[in-house]
């Protein structure tokens, strides 16, 4: 529950890292949390912050991203069934120290149409499969002024994580027991938004953003540590 506390409150504070910050850990105490107890609870978490800032979305520029979002979905999807839960531990592991490095980039990437098209192919193959989607679209928008960003990242996240859960309930890796995993989770991320929205008025930007990516950090490399153990 407290990672589920902590992903939801970077989330809201940030624009994105649910699954980076709680993931890689949750994966250890039970491979049936990822991916989809963990897309589910970032579902609920975009919904209300989407509902927050809905004034700052822009659904126009987000149309490319989703429709890149589908094949990349399906891709990320058929990908589950042929590996191994120490190969997912460990993709896991480098896909969250790949968003570290993302995030400190110093360039900054215009988001072309195309761009948009690529990064949510990327983001769907990459959130279906491990439940970590939010780097490419995180790349391409992270110069957008703060509830613009957070505005968009979760309004593409709604539509996102509805088209990998439809894909993991075809492939039957979201079912019945992986809803029940889910419900008890939901009550720590509602808890962990309401208080990101309270304290993002007192806590500096900066301090938040290399607070959360040592957090990730430290995740990602775990993950890739168990992964020499399953």
């Amino acid at each position: 529950m407290g990672l589920i506390f902590l992903g939801a409150f970077v989330q809201t504070s940030i624009g994105f890292g649910l699954a980076i910050v709680s993931a890689p850990l949750l994966f250890q105490i039970s491979v049936d949390y990822v991916p989809g107890p963990i897309v589910l609870v970032a579902l609920f978490i975009s919904m209300l912050s989407s509902f927050k800032h809905r004034s700052n979305i822009a659904i126009g520029g987000l149309k490319l991203a989703v429709y890149g979002r589908i094949p990349g979905s399906i891709l990320g999807g058929a990908i589950l069934l042929y590996v191994s839960p120490a190969t997912i531990s460990f993709t896991l592991g480098i896909f969250v120290l790949i968003a570290v490095v993302i995030s400190l980039l110093p360039f900054r990437i215009e988001p072309t149409p195309r761009r948009m098209f690529s990064a949510g192919f990327l983001a769907g193959f990459m959130g279906t499969s491990s439940s970590i989607g939010g780097p490419p679209m995180a790349l391409l928008l992270q110069h957008q002024e703060a509830n613009n960003l957070r505005a968009n990242l979760s309004a593409f996240f709604v539509f996102s994580s509805i088209i990998s859960l439809i894909v993991l309930m075809f492939i039957g890796a979201m079912s019945y027991k992986h809803l029940l995993l889910s419900l008890p989770l939901i009550p720590a991320a509602f808890f962990g938004y309401w208080s990101a929205t309270k304290l993002m008025p007192y806590i500096p930007r900066v301090w938040m953003h290399r607070t959360s990516l040592l957090m990730c950090s430290v995740s990602g490399v775990t993950a890739i540590l168990h992964s020499v153990h399953f």
